[in-house]
């Protein structure tokens, strides 16, 4: 936890808070010790961003949760629309 907190620039109890607050769920070890993917630092980064520009943590994880899920919309979007290859062509009838 120390070592994920120093990453990210904040501190323990934040990254916590962050969990309390369902941003992100970090496994945890045999020891019990929290281990955090490296997306969810980068998560933690941004969350942190929009706190130390003054949006409250609660207000800063629903931002943060919906930019996720835009950027994956606009992803899967570009995926559709982009055309398929290795189709057979149509049967002419």
């Amino acid at each position: 936890m120390g070592r994920a907190a120093e990453m990210t620039g904040t501190t323990a109890g934040f990254l916590r808070a962050l969990g309390e607050h369902g941003l992100i769920t970090p496994l945890r070890s045999e020891g019990g010790h929290r281990r955090f993917s490296r997306y969810q630092l980068r998560i933690a980064m941004r969350a942190r961003d929009l706190v130390d520009q003054g949006t409250a943590i609660d207000a800063a994880c629903r931002i943060v949760i919906l930019e996720d899920q835009l950027e994956e919309a606009l992803r899967l979007n570009e995926q559709l629309r982009r055309p398929t290859t290795g189709q057979p062509p149509p049967a002419d009838t």
